[in-house]
Formats: C-alpha cells, structure tokens, sequence
C-alpha cells in the first residue's frame, strides 16, 4: 500500500488536475495498492479565511468571496466531469455551498467566527476537492470512492490543531479500508471530535493525513507530490547551480526544513516516521523524476554534505563574563529566561573555556530576549562579573548537512576554507556531537556568496505590550483609564509601549477581551456586560489568559480584593495599587508579598499609599539603598487633616471647618475616622517598613485631639454637636499656639523606632508652618540631610494625582518587565 498526498498547488487548476489524474491512472494500471490525499484547491483555504473575517466583520462581501467558492469549484467539475456524475456532483457540491454559505451567515449574524466554527469552515476546501477528484477518477475508469477523514481520525477538541487520538484513529483506518476495498480518496486536514465537531490538523494537515494513514495501514511508502523536483542541496533562487537530493534520512530531511527547505513539515510526519515508512517526495508536473527518497537509511558510499541551507535574518546574542566560568546551572537559567518569554532558540554555541555563551534567534526578539536575560543575571551584570548582553543583527546562518560528514575528516577545514577564500567571516560556529550538522553565523550580505561558496565546494559547483487588569473603575480608576487613552500615541511612539486594558471591573460587572478593550467607550461595554463581577472569577480569568507583562490594578480600598495579591503575585502577575489594606495590615502578610513578588522576579508597588502621586516611598527607598540613615520621618500625611488645621484661624470655629471639609467631600462621611488619625496610622506604617522595621497597629501611638465628648456620641449628627460644644476648648488651644507665634498641624512622626500621630504646634522655623490648601508634606531627616532636612511637598489626595501615580507605576513596571 502507498499512501500519496497533493498539496494545492497540484490542483490549484483543471489541468494540473488533469494531470493528477493520469497520474493515478498510471498506478491503476500498474495495479498498484494505493490511498490518495487532497489538500483544498490552490488559495481555497486563505479565501476560506478571507470569507469568514469578512462575516465576522459584518462586511457582506463574504457574499461575493463565497459565490466565488462555489462557482470555482463547479467550474472545474464542469471541466473535469460530464454526464450523469457530472449531475451527480453539481447537485451534491450546490447542496454543500448552500450550508457554507448558511454558515457565513450565521458568522455574520453574530459577529463572530470562533475557532470551532473556523474549522468547520476549512473543511470545506478539502472536501469539495477530493469529492470532486474521486468522481473525476470514477469516470476516467479507475474503482475509486469518496472518504470524508472526519470518518476515520479522530481528535481532541483543540480546534486549529487538534490532537489525534491515535489509538482510535488506527483501528478506525484499519477497519474502514478493509471494509472498503476502492481506491479511497481522501480528504486532508480534517478530522472529528467527539460530537461530530469538525476538526483541523494545523499547519503540514494534509501530510499529517497522509502520515496517519500511512501508520494505521502499515503502508510501503509515503509520496508526498508537490511543485518541486524533491528536496535540492540548496535554494534554487540563490544557488543556480542546485539539484535534487536522490536520498537521505529522516534527520537530513528534518534538520534542511529547519534551515528553510519548505518541502516537509517534520512534526505532521512523525506517525510514519515511528514506524520507519519511508517518504518520496515527487514533482506533479514532473512525474518521470525520480525525486527524493528519505528514510532512515544512510548511504555511507554518498556525499558527506547532502544540502546546504540558510536562515537569512537572525540576531545573535551573547552573554559573556568571569562570573560563568565553572558555575553550575547558568546555562538553565539562561534558556529559561528566554524560553518564559516566548523565544525560540535557532543555535547555540559554547566554548569550552564557559567563558561565554552566544545563541541566535528571530531578530525581532532580540531586545526582548536581551532585557529577560540581563534582568535574569541582574546580580552577575551588578557586580561586573557578567557583561551585558551584546546583540549583534543583520547576521544569517548557513549550514552544511549530512550524517555521513562524521566518517569524513576535513569538512569542516573545506568549509572554512572556501569561506575564507570569499572573505566570509565566521561570527560564530555550532556542531553538534552527531556531526549531522556545521552551523556558520555570517553576515547577512554575505548569504548568498556563501551558499554558492559552499556548493561549489561541496558539489562542485519588534512594541511592547503591557496588558492591565484593572477592578475600580471610580473616579481614579476612570481617570486613570482616560490618561492611558490621552498618552497612547506618545508611548508607541517615543517609548515603543502599547498599553492594553484587557480586563475591567467595577462592583457589579467585569469586562475581559484579550485584544483590548476600546477606551473610547469603555463606560458602555462594561455596562452591556453580561459578566457579573467576582473577585475570585476576575483572577481566574486573569490568570487563564496568560499574557505576557501583565499588571494587576487594584484602585480600591476594599480588603477582599488585597486578600488575592498573593495568588496574583505568584502567578507572576505585577501589582500597583492605591489600596492601602496589603501594606498596613499585619506586617508577615506585607513581608510576605514583597518576598513572593522578589521569588517570581514581578514588581509590587503601591507608591500612591502615601502622598498620593507624591514620590514619597521611592524617595525613602531611594536614600536608604544609595547608603543614607533615615534619623526622623515628620508628616502631613492627611490630605483632610491639613485642610483642617491650614484653615483653622482665629475667628473661625473648629467645628465650622470640620463641617465644611465634610461637604466638600475631604473627610469620611464620620470625620472622626480622619480626626482620630486611623487614615494616617496606616501611612506611617508603611513608612516606617519601608525602613526596616516590623511595625504593626498596635504600635503606634495616637494622641487624641478630640475631647471624650466627641468620642463617644452615639451619631454624626450627635457628633457635630459634641464638637460644637468643645469649640470654646479647641480655640484655647490654637490661641496659646497662636501667642508663641506657632500654628497646629497634625503631624506622624517615626524617630529612633517609634512611630507617634498626635497634634503639634510648629513655628515658622518649622517645613509645616508654611503649609496650605490640603497639601501633604513629608519631611526626612537623614545622615546627609540633617541641617537642611529633605521636603516633599504637594497634592497628597485627588483622582488626577493618585492616577498619575499609578499610571508612572505601570511604566515602570513594563520597564522592567521588558
């Protein structure tokens, strides 16, 4: 038995069709046993695509691409066929046009077209081209029948590239063919799932047809005809002088499509292979050629190199440094970094000093990979012990291939010799232990002398992309998304950083879409929703997209939702927050974030937890890593508190500015949570853990301003009475202060370990005296800044300042991660 697939370009058209079939009818003749496999007619499939897209955009010209389709294929049966199969076949094809055409309809209906729906779409290439060549067989006098593969192999359902169940598939061939003794005509690139769903192959499909067929009837050969004359020793377009390969194994055939021969695609042949069945490949426009033969015998009498191949465009890096010699696990380290990027490895080579290790990719990763491996050897590169990686592009790879080159001695002298004669330099060089292989890194000008160097003797002859998720979606959050709509163009452009919104969330509803979601109209598609909002769904499906540069959002100050930053940071999801719950509470539970964050290499910020967009806690990290000892921390870090005091002048009533900062919505709705210093409690403590410390709640002291009187009424309202009662009490204090030329300020203090919230009263000689409006100011007191402390000073609360200081957060963030 021989199992022979044609690609698209045999049948792109009635005569090259024509000429399949006498093929075919040769083998009949010839009374040979023989399975055939039918890729769709040439360009079929990419109008299939074109079709779908078109519906699912609404556009009707899907209309126009489908009645194509179907007049394309009548026409060649009308060519091909005549008398009662032709009716036999219009009738049957129209019948199957009219349910495609239904089901771009659908498509265009809901706007959509799902990978399920797209496989059942494909299907259609294939089965009206097999369907049509077995009735063309059937006339032309060969016994030949129709066979739909979605009968025979059967898949998971990972629609686009599904995984076959071999088991299944194999005992269903087996059966089937016994059953049915004509010449069965198959199509490619089709199987079923459980259901009847319609599935595809992937990429190669058609082979991998062939190839399971192949395995299941323990068939002789596989043919695979396709345009060319086999497999060449090298690219025709560039070696003028190159020539079929009469035969090689499958490692030869394997490592030249790895090196840019397109004539096989290995993964989808790896059923035949298993079971040695050796492979043709054959020209259908030359069929007398005898083409080339691979299998897993090799001709030791035959040349030592049988091809010669390229990859035109890569990049190669190099880490390089003391720090590699003799340390176990760096190559690991190196690989995993790029391999958790996304990023395929094309060489590698190393010398035996381990001084250095250079390997090449697609050039378009080549900053990518460079920043996850200098981010990976951070320390080495630190402590100069590691160079930072070089990039070196413009570069291509040519390679000479043959398993008999290990038996040969002088390869590789000829091969540097006849590059060295051109004045091709070598930039890097890789072999492998088997021999089957010589891999030179040149310059991508060089290429094409190259190969024709080595023919003659041998043969004589990349933006980054930062995905947000994002719950509240309030006054900051809103601003936050309308500041990432208003720089969009500037990042592309000047920072070469696309930010997408991927997820939103307010307390009702959630909004996901892997694209992007349009900031334009955002508000309306997050009410159109149909998603309810739970914390606990909205990580989950966070984390089942798995995009790359994620970064989670929390412009809350809810407690559940700081209750999942752990799971999220060891997902390997970045955090950045205004929520100040995760880094006040317990302080094991902030000890624990920050270490979980540092062990999976993501970034835990919460920069706007104290001033707002004010760099208050980069300031403190920055004196206390470049060597500085913090002596004292002071603060206004009450953006209600300051308005208050700032305000609070003789004449006026203590209870008069409370009332006003409450309806101008700068206290809670109980302004004793802001008078009591519960806000400010939580700010100081994340100051002071940013200096070391362990504090907790319970350890620091608030001085009650509020006389017992305003502690204990029952209500607000009973509230505002009590403090209307006690103004007499407050204006004696602020008028003492006044007679020593002093004003109040409620201020946190840290000093020698203790953290202490109270009201003070300052002098002019004091940084808060000249304080105004609602602005914070931290003032640091260091071994450098002891005369002349440090002051920051400004806005510490409003949506436009807190947004812009998540959103300086999330850039940072996609700085380090890219």
């Amino acid at each position: 038995m021989r199992v022979l697939k044609f690609g698209g370009s045999s049948v792109a058209k009635p005569e090259r069709i024509k000429g399949v079939i006498a093929i075919l009818k040769d083998y009949y003749k010839k009374g040979e046993q023989f399975t055939v496999v039918f890729s769709a007619f040439g360009g079929v499939t990419d109008s299939l695509i074109e079709m779908s897209k078109a519906a699912a955009k609404g556009n009707e010209e899907y209309k126009d691409l489908a009645d194509a389709f179907s007049q394309r294929h009548i026409a060649a049966a009308k060519e091909l066929i005549s008398g009662e199969h032709l009716d036999k076949v219009l009738t049957d094809i129209t019948e199957n046009h009219d349910i495609l055409k239904n089901l771009l309809y659908g498509i265009y209906l809901v706007r959509e077209a799902s990978p399920r729906t797209m496989d059942y779409v494909l299907s259609f290439g294939e089965r009206n081209s097999a369907y049509i060549i077995a009735h063309t067989l059937t006339e032309a006098g060969v016994k030949a029948s129709y066979l739909d593969a979605r009968n025979i192999i059967k898949t998971d359902k990972n629609f686009g590239s599904a995984k076959v169940d071999f088991d299944e598939t194999y005992d269903n061939i087996a059966r089937y063919y016994k059953e049915h003794p004509e010449i069965q005509i198959v199509t490619g690139f089709i199987g079923t799932a459980k259901g009847g769903l319609t599935t595809t192959l992937g990429r190669g499909g058609s082979d991998y047809t062939a190839s399971l067929l192949a395995a299941g009837l323990g068939a002789k050969q596989i043919e695979i005809w396709t345009d060319v004359n086999g497999v060449l020793t090298s690219d025709p377009r560039r070696v003028k002088k190159a020539f079929t390969i009469p035969s090689m194994t499958y490692a030869e055939a394997m490592e030249m499509s790895h090196f840019g021969a397109k004539v096989i695609y290995p993964p989808t042949l790896q059923p035949a292979l298993q079971k040695n069945i050796p492979l043709y490949i054959k020209n259908t426009f030359n069929p007398e050629f005898v083409g080339t033969f691979i299998s897993d015998q090799s001709d030791k009498n035959g040349h030592a190199v049988k091809g010669i191949s390229s990859i035109s465009d890569i990049a190669l890096l190099t880490l390089q440094g003391s720090g590699l010699f003799g340390v176990p696990g760096i190559a690991a380290r190196l690989f995993s970094s790029l391999a958790n990027a996304g990023i395929n490895i094309i060489l590698i080579t190393q010398g035996s000093s381990e001084h250095s290790i250079s390997f090449a990719i697609q050039p378009k990763f080549s900053e990518k990979a460079k920043k996850k491996v200098e981010k990976e050897f951070e320390y080495e590169i630190e402590k100069k012990i590691v160079e930072p990686v070089k990039i070196e592009t413009e570069l291509s790879v040519v390679a000479i291939i043959g398993e008999n080159m290990r038996y040969r001695p002088g390869i590789s002298g000829r091969l540097f010799n006849a590059l060295g004669k051109n004045g091709i330099n070598a930039v890097a060089i890789a072999q492998g232990s088997s021999e089957l292989n010589v891999s030179v890194v040149i310059n991508k000008a060089d290429e094409s002398k190259a190969l024709n160097a080595l023919h003659e003797a041998f043969f004589l002859s990349d933006t980054r992309e930062i995905h947000l998720f994002m719950i509240g979606v309030g006054l900051i959050g809103g601003t936050l998304i309308k500041q990432i709509k208003e720089q969009a163009a500037f990042l592309k452009e000047n920072n070469a950083l696309e930010i997408k919104v991927v997820g939103l969330a307010n307390s009702k509803k959630m909004l996901f879409d892997a694209e992007g979601i349009h900031l334009d109209n955002w508000k309306e598609d997050l009410l159109a929703s149909d998603e309810k909002m739970q914390t606990a769904d909205f990580i989950r499906q966070m984390k089942d997209f798995n995009l790359s540069n994620t970064i989670f959002i929390d412009n809350t100050a809810n407690e559940s939702i700081a209750s999942h930053y752990e799971s999220i940071l060891d997902a390997s999801i970045s955090i950045s927050t205004p929520n100040k719950i995760a880094t006040s509470s317990a302080y094991l539970q902030y000890q624990r974030l920050k270490t979980i964050a540092q062990k999976r290499g993501v970034q835990f910020m919460y920069e706007t937890n104290v001033g707002a967009g004010l760099p208050v806690i980069s300031t403190l990290n920055d004196l206390i890593n470049s060597g500085d000892r913090i002596l004292k921390i002071e603060g206004v870090l009450s953006g209600s508190l300051s308005y208050i005091f700032n305000n609070y002048a003789a004449g006026v009533n203590f209870s008069d500015i409370v009332t006003k900062a409450k309806e101008l919505g700068f206290t809670e709705p109980d302004p004793r949570i802001d008078l009591n210093g519960i806000d400010v409690r939580r700010k100081i403590i994340i100051l002071a853990r940013e200096t070391g410390l362990t504090t907790e709640a319970a350890d620091v002291e608030i001085t009650n301003f509020l006389p017992s009187s305003c502690q204990e009424a029952k209500t607000v309202d009973d509230f505002f009475v009590a403090l209307e009662n006690e103004n007499a009490s407050f204006e004696k204090i602020r008028a003492n202060a006044e007679k020593d030329g002093k004003v109040l300020r409620m201020i946190a203090t840290l000093e020698n370990g203790k953290a202490s919230i109270g009201v003070q009263s300052v002098d002019e000689t004091h940084p808060f005296y000249s304080l105004s409006g609602s602005d914070n100011m931290i003032v640091f007191t260091t071994e450098r800044y002891k005369e002349r402390p440090l002051v920051i000073r400004g806005p510490g609360a409003g949506a436009e300042v807190t947004a812009a200081g998540v959103f300086a957060e999330i850039i940072t963030i996609a700085n380090l991660l890219s």
